[in-house]
């Protein structure tokens, strides 16, 4: 299950899973995204509509999970980006931003891991993070506690679900600069900044060029796979080597 997946990386999470086999239940908040995707990724593929901030949809979509065949893997992958100066931003954008790209993981770890027990699977939970969670923005400073937060709530529920003998392997991912469609809908910045945080990546991205939101569905197949038995509580930067410098 991936939210978000209407397009982005989520989209691209959703195609590659089903390449490799998987069968897929795309969400977004967007209904007619979601469904765009399902059909892109072929006929292992479905959607529902779901808004990660509201926890009545979640119960909701829980519900309709287990009754379904039950559930291996979780991408928490939906994100708003929201910019400007921390003294112009209005308290309610920041709780928005904290609502989506927190709130809606922590939402989705908590309804829908019981789930991925159920299976017995010893299936696997991945967020997507960003590198801003990690080397902090100036121009994104909300955006950056959220995926802060993020990243520390991937390593504690890795730990509880050690601790609890699961088996379910939590991790994140934290995309670079990405050529993706959230670049035209950033909050609180203009669009020749936009603009310019995506072309800048030629001159600060070691490896010269934006990544694809390929790049990032393909750390996540790894991460959701066998061969990642033994990986847990990590945060796998996708991002042209642009922590090194």
């Amino acid at each position: 299950m991936i939210t978000g997946a209407g397009s982005g990386i989520g989209k691209a999470c959703a195609v590659e899973m089903a390449r490799e086999g998987a069968e897929v239940l795309a969400t977004d908040i967007d209904r007619e995204s979601a469904r765009s995707t399902a059909r892109d990724s072929g006929p292992s593929a479905s959607f529902l509509p779901l808004d990660v901030s509201r926890e009545g949809d979640w119960i909701g979509l829980a519900q309709r999970v287990s009754g379904g065949g039950g559930l291996d893997v979780l991408i928490n992958n939906a994100g708003i980006g929201i910019g400007g100066d921390i003294t112009a931003l209005d308290l309610a954008d920041w709780r928005r931003q904290q609502a989506v790209n927190l709130d809606g993981a922590f939402l989705g770890i908590k309804h829908m891991l019981p789930l991925i027990r159920d299976t017995g699977s010893r299936g696997a939970i991945i967020n997507i993070a960003s590198v801003t969670g990690i080397r902090a923005s100036a121009t994104f400073v909300s955006y950056a506690a959220s995926k802060g937060g993020l990243i520390a709530l991937t390593r504690a529920v890795a730990r509880q679900c050690a601790a609890a003998g699961d088996g379910i392997r939590v991790n994140a991912i934290a995309p670079g600069i990405i050529d993706t469609p959230m670049f035209g809908g950033l909050e609180g910045i203009s669009p020749e900044q936009a603009a310019q945080a995506r072309g800048s990546a030629e001159t600060l991205v070691p490896l010269g060029r934006a990544g694809s939101p390929r790049d990032v569905a393909m750390a996540a197949i790894y991460l959701a796979s066998d061969e990642a038995g033994y990986v847990t509580g990590v945060t796998l930067p996708v991002d042209g080597g642009l922590l090194t410098g």
